[in-house]
């Protein structure tokens, strides 16, 4: 019972040391940081070797401590990339299988395209001559959407070609000069372009407006024709070749549907020209009358070719 009183004694005691020490200490804290920033302005080398010298101490230590961080950290990314590699040869694999599956079927395919053909004998589709021309001018305005080829009879160029791009079809030449010609682009209110719907193949005529999205006419009334739908040229008329990429349908409302062309004409720098001409009409008959002549049915569904020849 005598500890109580003895311990509440020697706090009352040592309150007041308690208090003093720490105001010393603080004191002196204050006292070293005024020494420190006196000795940095007056001492500044003395300052900087010290800092080195710590430096020097600290940083094997510190070399040593992240030597683990560092070979774990290389393990990690080690692993992950063992990982993904097996990942990546596993989706090839993958590819690989069903990339010789195709060409598999591919060369079946093209047996039984040959032996077909060799049945039915028919006329060769002859092969488009090229012409390669730059646009060097627009000539339109505000009713005509036309640019300026340099490209022109001296170089085979017609009026009435197909001028294509990469991208698909461009439209066609309407005049041509000794070295210049004028393209009729596909959107001009003059333009008229026999297309085919590739998916129900329905056949329809591509008409410009001097909008950026001709429209189809001329569509059969049984027609389905939705958004997204590809149109290439038909090859009606002898003026386009067949197969051309023309664009997709963008909007169908009312009846009428239209046509964004796959052609950026904000882009348009170079295009090609075709050279080619519709078959004369007896070698439309003969050929005509060689398909008749073939015994298999089944012949009968098997188209025979595009009425086309090159230009001599």
């Amino acid at each position: 019972m005598a500890k109580g009183p003895r311990l509440s004694t020697l706090s009352r005691v040592a309150a007041p040391a308690r208090g003093v020490a720490q105001r010393f200490g603080l004191v002196l804290l204050m006292a070293t940081a005024l020494a420190l920033l006196i000795l940095g302005k007056t001492h500044g080398d003395a300052i900087r070797q010290l800092r080195v010298m710590a430096v020097e101490v600290v940083a094997p230590i510190l070399e040593v401590l992240s030597a683990p961080v560092i070979s774990a950290r290389h393990a990690v990314a080690e692993v992950q990339g063992l990982w993904s590699t097996n990942q990546d040869n596993q989706a090839l694999r993958e590819q690989v299988a069903r990339l010789s599956k195709w060409q598999t079927i591919a060369r079946n395919l093209e047996q039984e395209n040959a032996s077909l053909r060799a049945l039915l004998n028919p006329a060769r589709d002859p092969g488009a001559m090229f012409i390669s021309a730059r646009v060097i001018g627009d000539t339109g305005g505000l009713f005509v959407q036309s640019v300026l080829l340099n490209a022109g009879r001296r170089n085979g160029v017609t009026a009435g070609q197909a001028v294509t791009t990469r991208l698909g079809l461009a439209g066609r030449v309407v005049e041509a000069g000794q070295r210049s010609a004028r393209l009729l682009l596909l959107t001009d209110l003059n333009s008229r372009v026999p297309v085919v719907l590739e998916k129900s193949r329905h056949r329809a005529v591509l008409a410009g407006d001097n909008s950026a999205r001709p429209r189809l006419t001329f569509l059969p009334a049984n027609a389905k024709v939705s958004p997204g739908d590809r149109v290439v040229t038909s090859g009606h008329a002898g003026v386009f070749p067949p197969g051309l990429p023309v664009g997709i349908v963008s909007s169908v409302s009312e009846g009428e549907a239209r046509i964004q062309p796959f052609l950026d004409w904000a882009r348009l720098e170079y295009v090609t020209i075709l050279r080619y001409r519709a078959l004369p009409q007896g070698d439309i008959l003969r050929r005509d009358e060689i398909a008749r002549t073939v015994q298999q049915p089944a012949a009968q569904s098997i188209p025979t070719g595009n009425m086309v020849e090159p230009l001599p």
